[in-house]
């Protein structure tokens, strides 16, 4: 009789009623749960789960796997109810706040470089038209008053696609200033509303209850963003504070806390972050369950907004700073410091390291013991030995002479180029040089790779995996890159008219050193075998910058979109749109740059330096606390971009003959006999040579850098006394004015 019941079991089971596919999808991402790791947990294929997902025409999971498949949709659904509509009275949800459909948002979901074989469903990101400002919202803070003045192209609340969350209704942030004694709040969309606030803290008490600002999560785990607040000079002297900070305050990044607007804080039972109170200040109390009170301000006049990254944003109007501002969070997040830091808090925002679960007894909801699957988790782990930078305690262990130097065989060296050669008499006789510039290089190198996620395990004489993330000590001296396969194909090449794709600086190693594992599998691609002596490898792994490297990707091409510069532009067509396209709209221009930033300087906090703390070399510094504090994943996307670069220099040398003869980061410089990048690039009918450089706005397609010629190549190396000056530092404007120096 048991056979029978279970029997039936198995065929209840069978036909297990599962949501549709978009809703399957929806739970999946909201866990930050990968294809991978569903099809790990049910031991079927990574493509099997992505056919279950499929919209255009799914397929049903069967047996066993149905009924294991049911079970997690029904637990996550739990975790994840269905968002509700949102009900409207007056005027329909505005245009921005519904999901791109055509252009950019297509577009950004197909990669036609070979590196980027397999593009991730990009996170929800708001369409933003440059030129349409948000209707004005039915319900109002009840203290407050508010306008809308002819604000030039505000940008819109940066709510995700089809939904407007009514606690944040007023965007994700606000510019304040002072305007004939009034105290006004600049938000996007063109809203202003007036503050009734006399004091800072009384300010924050209004942002928090009554200003409707903040930015719903971006993970199903995470958390709402905070809500910001950016201050003008006549608003920091409304408000008690300086309007510039002192040369002492500027070293400390941080006002005293004797300030009187410090004291002030503390009476109302305020809290300052331990960074206390300086150009990105986050006021908070603690949080009581889910009710979580803190907001951020940024203070332009106090170099908040680093010229470097934001240009001349903090010169703007409040109503044109909101705009900047908004579009970036609409697009990225919420700005939660500088771009490099807001580059690292997205990665946590996707893949958030706690979750919630249901308790089974008390029936309501706790956070996980375990961390969040994909994420890093709460703690940090020490990296590797050859990982680790100078004064870093895990070299205590090694006991390492005071003075001693370490090698590419005690340290891992994965770096970005910065390599140039003397001309050829060749490429002498040509005319132009013309540089290509990789978009968002170090993005694409981000996209679909495989890091570790987990502590690093030492082994002794390794078998070499090109899907295992780790560092490797082996001797790649032996790659000939005169004899290469390109493809399938074994091809002959000039070898002395290369960099080595093992060295940042182009040079052949003369031994054993240590590569991260894009480096060591671009040896096997050649053709060539490996032997590891030793490796330091991450058994828990996954793609973990995917989500991120997605919604850095559609930010980019939609905001580039906005200025003119479509994903799907033939060669000639996008030259001309590139050509002058920063002087169609400089507000978007300066998201542009900061969207850029966001990615190199995100990826550069993975491994922070200490910075000051009184810190000595052996010593902890605050950095090595955070669980993104990983040199590992930094090393591995950095391999990935100098390789993605050096397969495209191989294939284009091994069709065309061509040869660089400068390369710097992402910025690669051939001769040629005219100024454009057409003069040389191997266009048939329009398709560009596969595998090689391709001209587009996609990440890890090429763009013109700019062109010089020859003869002032040939004048610049001359007149500083340096064969090998890199002229990828100067391509873009001619402008040389000392040695280079490597910086």
């Amino acid at each position: 009789m048991s056979e029978m019941f279970d029997a039936v079991d198995a065929l209840v089971a069978s036909r297990s009623a599962l949501p549709s596919a978009e809703e399957r999808k929806r739970l999946r991402v909201a866990h930050g749960l990968t294809l991978d790791d569903v099809a790990g947990a049910l031991k079927v294929r990574r493509a099997t789960v992505s056919a279950w997902e499929s919209t255009k025409k799914p397929t049903e999971p069967r047996g066993p796997e149905r009924e294991a498949y049911a079970r997690l949709l029904k637990q996550l659904a739990e975790l994840y109810p269905a968002p509700v509509p949102a009900t409207f009275t007056g005027t329909p949800a505005p245009a921005e706040a519904r999901p791109l459909s055509t252009g950019a948002a297509s577009e950004a979901a197909v990669m036609t470089a070979p590196e980027n074989t397999q593009t991730p469903a990009p996170a929800p990101v708001a369409a933003v038209p440059a030129a349409t400002p948000r209707p004005a919202s039915t319900t109002r803070p009840t203290s407050s008053t508010s306008r809308r003045p002819g604000a030039k192209k505000a940008a819109p609340a940066g709510t995700p696609a089809g939904e407007i969350d009514p606690r944040f209704e007023n965007g994700p942030l606000a510019v304040v200033d002072v305007e004939d004694g009034k105290v006004l709040a600049y938000c996007t969309g063109g809203l202003v509303l007036d503050v009734p606030a006399k004091s800072l803290p009384s300010l924050v008490e209004w942002t928090l209850k009554e200003a409707k600002l903040g930015q719903p999560k971006l993970s199903g785990p995470g958390r709402p963003a905070d809500p910001l607040l950016v201050l003008t000079e006549a608003a920091c002297e409304r408000y008690g504070l300086p309007v510039s900070l002192t040369a002492e305050e500027k070293d400390a990044g941080r006002i005293p806390e004797g300030h009187k607007v410090v004291k002030q804080l503390v009476r109302a039972e305020w809290k300052l972050t331990k960074r206390g109170f300086g150009p990105w200040a986050r006021i908070y109390r603690p949080a009581k369950g889910s009710d979580r009170q803190c907001v951020q301000l940024c203070i332009p006049s106090w170099n908040a907004l680093d010229p470097r990254f934001w240009d001349h944003a903090a010169q703007l109007p409040p109503a044109e700073l909101a705009r900047v501002l908004g579009t970036y969070a609409s697009r990225v997040m919420t700005p939660r410091g500088s771009t490099a830091v807001t580059g690292l808090e997205l990665m946590t925002a996707l893949h958030p390291p706690t979750h919630a679960v249901r308790d089974e007894e008390t029936g309501s909801l706790r956070q996980a013991d375990t961390k969040t699957p994909g994420s890093l988790g709460s703690d940090p782990v020490d990296c590797a030995p050859p990982e680790a930078p100078n004064g870093h305690p895990v070299l205590n262990a090694l006991n390492l002479p005071r003075f001693h130097v370490r090698g590419p065989s005690e340290m891992l060296f994965e770096e970005a180029y910065d390599w140039a050669r003397p001309m050829t008499d060749t490429e002498c006789i040509l005319r132009y040089l013309v540089g290509l510039d990789v978009n968002m290089a170090f993005a694409a190198g981000a996209n679909g790779l495989n890091v570790g996620l987990g502590e690093p395990t030492h082994v002794k004489a390794p078998t070499f995996d090109p899907k295992l993330p780790g560092s490797w000590l082996v001797d790649l001296s032996h790659v000939d890159l005169s004899r290469v396969k390109a493809g399938k194909e074994w091809v002959e090449l000039d070898g002395s008219l290369l960099p080595s794709p093992f060295t940042p600086k182009g040079d052949r190693p003369t031994g054993p050193a240590w590569y991260a594992t894009p480096t060591v599998a671009y040896a096997q691609e050649l053709g060539y075998d490996v032997a590891p002596t030793e490796a330091w490898v991450r058994y828990e792994n996954g793609r973990y910058l995917d989500g991120w490297y997605g919604r850095l990707r559609d930010a980019y091409l939609a905001t580039m979109a906005d200025l003119g510069v479509d994903a799907d532009l033939a060669p000639a067509d996008f030259l001309t749109a590139m050509d002058g396209y920063k002087d169609r709209d400089p507000e978007l221009t300066i998201v542009v740059s900061a969207i850029k930033a966001t990615v190199k300087g995100g990826l550069g906090k993975l491994r922070e330096r200490p910075r000051g703390e009184g810190w000595r070399p052996g010593e902890r510094w605050r950095a090595l606390e955070r669980p993104t504090w990983r040199p590992d994943i930094r090393a591995a996307v950095i391999s990935r971009t100098r390789i993605n670069l050096h397969r495209k220099i191989v294939k284009h040398a091994a069709f065309t003959g061509q040869y660089p003869i400068a390369i710097l980061s992402d910025c690669v410089v051939y001769a040629a006999s005219g100024p454009s990048p057409l003069d040389f690039l191997p266009y048939r009918e329009g398709k560009p040579l596969p595998g090689g450089f391709k001209l587009g706005i996609n990440p890890g397609l090429v763009k013109h850098e700019g062109t010089q010629t020859v003869l002032w190549g040939e004048e610049v190396r001359e007149k500083f006394n340096a064969p090998e000056l890199n002229l990828a530092r100067s391509i873009k404007d001619g402008t040389v004015t000392d040695v280079d120096n490597g910086e």
